[in-house]
C-alpha cells in the first residue's frame, strides 16, 4: 500500500488510515478479523479516540503483538484539562500501552470549542503536558461541521499542532466557502509542516429521515463498489493529504482497500460521483451527538 510522510513527524504512514470508530459497538471477534484484514492490507496507521464506545478495548488484546509495528493515534474530547488529563490515562489504560503516537483534540469544529480547549485551563494543556512526559508522541486536532478547515486553521495559528484531521470529498470541495477555508487550511499546513488527514471522504450524505440506518456510521456512506472506488480515488488524488480514515463501519473496510488498490482517474471519478444525485453533505442536518 502508498505510503506518504506524516508531516513533520516522518512516519511513512499508509493512505489508508484504520478508522476505529468501527469497533465502538462489535465483539471482539469481529475486531480481530477486521484488524487483521487491515494488517493483511498493509495498513500501518491506526487512529481510535476515548468517546468511540468500547473500540479502545477492542485494540488493546491485538495491540499486543504489533505495537512496535503501528503507529497509534487516539484523541479526547474532553474540553478542560483535568477532566482530559484522565481521559488520555484512561486511554492508555484500556489500550495497554504506556504511549501513543499522536493524541488529537476530538470535534474541534467550531471557534467556541477551539477557545474551550486552548484556553486557559482547557484540555490542551493536558495534552501538551502529556507530551512533555513522554505519553504522547505529538498533538493533533481533528474536527467535524461545515466549519472546521477554517477552525482548524485559527488552531494552527494559535499552537503548532503536528496534525489535523479535518473533513475533504468532492462535494465539499464544490462548496464556494468550503473550498476557500480548506485552501487556506492546506496552505498552512504546508506552510508549518503539518500533516495533513481527511474524514468523511465515502459519505454519500446524512441519513434521510425515516431511512433504515443499516451501517454504524451516522452519516450515509456510499455503498456501491464503483462510488466507494470513485471518492477513495478523488481523495487520495489529493497531495496535500497524508491519507483518508477509512468509514466508521467494518463492513466498508473490505471496499476501501479494493479501491485503494484500483484506482480511477479523478476526472472518471468526478463524473461516477457527479452522477449520484443524491451526493451530498454529511453535515446537513447533521446529528446533535455526533
Amino acid at each position: 500500500m502508498e505510503r506518504r510522510r506524516l508531516g513533520g513527524l516522518g512516519h511513512e504512514s499508509t493512505v489508508l488510515i484504520y478508522g476505529a470508530a468501527a469497533l465502538a459497538e462489535v465483539d471482539q471477534d469481529v475486531a480481530d478479523a477486521s484488524l487483521q484484514e487491515a494488517r493483511a492490507a498493509g495498513i500501518n496507521h491506526f487512529d481510535v479516540a476515548a468517546d468511540y464506545g468500547d473500540a479502545e478495548l477492542r485494540l488493546a488484546p491485538w495491540l499486543r503483538a504489533v505495537r512496535s509495528d503501528i503507529f497509534l493515534a487516539t484523541k479526547t474530547g474532553e474540553r478542560d484539562r483535568d477532566a482530559a488529563w484522565a481521559q488520555i490515562n484512561q486511554s492508555l489504560e484500556r489500550l495497554g500501552t504506556d504511549r501513543v503516537d499522536l493524541l488529537q483534540l476530538h470535534s474541534v469544529g467550531d471557534l467556541e470549542t477551539l477557545d474551550q480547549v486552548t484556553g486557559s485551563g482547557g484540555s490542551l494543556e493536558a495534552a501538551v503536558r502529556a507530551q512533555e512526559e513522554g505519553l504522547v508522541g505529538a498533538v493533533g486536532v481533528t474536527g467535524h461541521t461545515h466549519t472546521a478547515p477554517r477552525t482548524h486553521l485559527e488552531a494552527l495559528r494559535r499552537h503548532p499542532f503536528a496534525t489535523v484531521l479535518t473533513p475533504i470529498n468532492l462535494v465539499l470541495s464544490q462548496r464556494d466557502d468550503y473550498r476557500s477555508d480548506y485552501d487556506a487550511l492546506v496552505a498552512e499546513a504546508q506552510r508549518q509542516g503539518v500533516g495533513l488527514m481527511a474524514i468523511k471522504t465515502v459519505a454519500r450524505r446524512n441519513w434521510p429521515a425515516g431511512s433504515r440506518q443499516d451501517l454504524a456510521t451516522w452519516y450515509e456512506p456510499h455503498k456501491d463498489p464503483e462510488r466507494i472506488r470513485a471518492a477513495v480515488s478523488w481523495a487520495l488524488s489529493r497531495p496535500e493529504l497524508t491519507g483518508i480514515a477509512t468509514p466508521g463501519d467494518v463492513n466498508l473496510l473490505r471496499h476501501v482497500i479494493a479501491a485503494e488498490r484500483d484506482r480511477m482517474a479523478e476526472q472518471d471519478a468526478e463524473q461516477v460521483l457527479a452522477a449520484d444525485p443524491d451526493y451530498s453533505s454529511p453535515f446537513e442536518s447533521m446529528p446533535a451527538d455526533t
